[in-house]
């Protein structure tokens, strides 16, 4: 297997490959369909708004039901899975849930961002996880990106001022505060274009999720925080 038939598999599909590593027994990668431990997993996710018309052209977009972007994903995935003899697994369906972010750290240069997301030198904060391709095999890989976190030289940090409700300081993130904005008409900015901290972020604008795609994660991302 080469890891450019993985990248061609992915890219297919709407995602895009987010690096990989061979891991190793503290990694705590499941063992496959087979019980063979891995022996590569590849990153899979998106970057910028890439993903959103694969997306937006699906059923589960549209039926309906609850979870469409990970139904979407997992049956993408699945397929790609199935069709390269790797395993699929997963950010969501916890608990317990795998330890994606640090995976992700493992696998390219994305650091912790003040606002708790993981930042990239080129994609800033406009990138994701969805999932990742376990091997049994080890596959050729590049060498890591070892370029440094970009907030590192950034010395304004707009990303901490531009909360209107300061729900982001060096104690942590408010959620309360947040919620609580972003539910009311104070919060259509934010709503519709996405959080104003991570817009306020100089890294990675061209990246920058459009108006559907934020608004679809924003909408997600309030609903699954209100209390029943």
């Amino acid at each position: 297997m080469r890891l450019a038939d993985v990248e061609r598999r992915v890219a297919a599909g709407g995602l895009a490959m987010r690096g990989g590593f061979h891991p190793a027994p503290a990694d705590a990668v499941p063992a496959g369909y087979d019980g063979r431990p891995a022996q590569t997993l590849v990153l899979v996710g998106n970057v910028g708004g890439a993903m959103w018309e694969a997306f937006a052209a699906s059923l589960e977009l549209h039926d309906g039901a609850p979870n469409a972007l990970d139904r979407w994903t997992r049956r993408v995935l699945d397929g790609i899975a199935g069709r390269l003899g790797a395993t699929a697994l997963y950010p969501f369906g916890g608990p317990p849930y795998l330890p994606f972010q640090r995976w992700a750290m493992r696998a390219e240069a994305v650091a912790p961002s003040p606002l708790g997301i993981l930042i990239h030198p080129d994609y800033g904060l406009w990138h994701a996880y969805r999932g990742a391709l376990a091997f049994a095999e080890p596959l050729d890989l590049p060498p890591r990106d070892a370029r440094p976190s970009p907030c590192e030289s950034c010395r304004e940090k707009p990303c901490l001022t531009a909360c209107p409700v300061g729900a982001f300081s060096d104690r942590g993130y408010d959620v309360p505060a947040c919620l609580g904005h972003i539910a009311g008409p104070a919060g259509a900015p934010c709503m519709a274009g996405s959080c104003l901290a991570r817009r306020a972020c100089p890294v990675g604008r061209a990246f920058t999720y459009g108006p559907a795609q934020s608004a679809y994660h924003m909408q997600g991302f309030l609903r699954s925080n209100r209390r029943p």
